[in-house]
């Protein structure tokens, strides 16, 4: 039997214990700011040090992903977004910017 999906409220609580404590917002242009410093950067420059994808049971516009990220200036957060056409424009441009991990 599979195991069941990691719900976002699990994901959160474990990455947070991990250490990515904050919140990590778009901003236009598709770059991110960190909370604490205030400084905005390209998507393009940070590390996605881990990827969670939910998808809703029976609602295909329920899906939603949440990352794990570590900024140039050195602080850990997490951006979460709606997925595909729930995404809203800031945060589709930042997602089709991030650095893709080596598969």
């Amino acid at each position: 039997m599979a195991e069941p999906m990691e719900t976002m409220t699990e994901a959160l609580a474990r990455l947070k214990a991990d250490g990515f404590e904050l919140d990590v917002q778009s901003v236009p242009g598709a770059r991110l700011r960190c909370p604490v410093c205030g400084h905005e950067v390209d998507a393009a420059d940070v590390t996605v040090v881990e990827t969670v994808r939910f998808e809703g049971r029976s609602d295909p516009e329920d899906e939603e992903i949440l990352l794990a990220l570590r900024l140039p200036c050195g602080h850990g957060g997490l951006f979460s977004a709606g997925y595909g056409p729930e995404a809203s424009a800031e945060d589709a441009e930042v997602l089709r910017a991030l650095p893709r991990s080596p598969t």
